[in-house]
């Protein structure tokens, strides 16, 4: 039996769908079974609830052999950190007392870096918890996410601008869900490989962000430029979105982290790479949902 945490998630649907495609035994957490596909519904195991809650994760890893853990972001936490942390030790417990003997975990680049990154720090304070507990591990250390761009459907749409503290000419790693979730769901499947790693998904390429914006103006046929704007105004901009002032914090540290190295502590070379490139990616997914999910709020998440 795989458990999959977060199955209406962005990553999370995407490994059940794989799973399920593969006819792997998979049981999920989820706080409402009306968000998956009913004829979904018909092939898996469900239990309702949160991953926080001890006595749903206690339930759900009975018997199970595999999980995939992803934390979702709260973005009205008051402490990033203690928030990840908060949500993964209810799993740990049970990791220590069950039968799972690999976890599949979404965590970030960064271990190294050698001072606070904000949601990256969080990221891997979770890792050296769940690595704690002993079980075999693979945290998929990611960068940016392809779909992070959704954040910036609205200015995208409405002005043709990409606004962000990060360094214009900066290049840096992004690679898109649907990657990750294929890396995920196999090593799900995989039940040989033992002990505790890292598995950097670093995309096919390094862009810098007048690159993305050249690329958006070629695929969607209109002009799109990025503008670097100083950390201030980007915080006050995620505070207006309705974020924590403490979450605007971790956010703006990790670009900053970015800005100061945190994703070329990992050197590119082929078994980081993952296929999809951002030009493919904004052709396919990008460019024909713009006008619908520029109207959301640009604090959407992707778990």
């Amino acid at each position: 039996m795989i458990v999959v945490t977060t199955p209406t998630g962005a990553i999370g649907r995407q490994v059940l769908a794989r799973l399920v495609d593969r006819q792997a035994p998979v049981r999920v957490i989820v706080r409402d079974p009306s968000r998956l596909p009913a004829p979904l519904l018909r092939k898996i195991d469900v239990v309702v609830g949160s991953h926080r809650d001890p006595a749903v994760v206690a339930r759900a890893f009975t018997d199970a052999q595999a999980v995939f853990w992803l934390v979702p972001v709260d973005p009205r936490a008051t402490d990033p950190t203690s928030t990840f942390m908060d949500f993964t030790r209810p799993a740990c417990a049970a990791l220590r007392r069950g039968t799972v003997r690999r976890v599949v975990g979404i965590s970030a680049l960064g271990r190294g870096f050698g001072r606070p990154a904000g949601l990256a720090t969080a990221s891997l304070a979770m890792d050296d918890l769940i690595a704690g507990t002993g079980v075999a591990y693979r945290a998929l250390t990611m960068p940016a996410f392809m779909e992070n761009l959704f954040m910036h459907a609205r200015t995208i749409r409405d002005q043709g601008v990409i606004y962000s503290p990060v360094a214009a000419d900066l290049p840096l790693p992004t690679v898109a869900t649907r990657d990750v979730a294929a890396v995920a769901a196999r090593l799900l499947r995989d039940g040989a490989w033992t002990g505790q790693d890292a598995v950097p998904l670093l995309g096919p390429e390094d862009l810098t962000f007048d690159e993305i914006a050249r690329i958006l103006t070629e695929v969607l046929g209109r002009s799109v430029r990025y503008q670097r704007i100083p950390v201030e105004r980007y915080m006050a901009a995620l505070a207006g979105q309705g974020l924590s002032a403490p979450m605007a914090r971790a956010m703006a540290d990790m670009l900053t982290a970015k800005n100061d190295g945190l994703d070329q502590l990992v050197g590119r070379s082929p078994e980081h790479a993952t296929p999809t490139r951002f030009r493919d990616w904004c052709r396919q997914v990008f460019a024909p949902a713009l006008d619908s999910v520029a109207v959301e709020s640009s604090s959407r998440r992707f778990s």
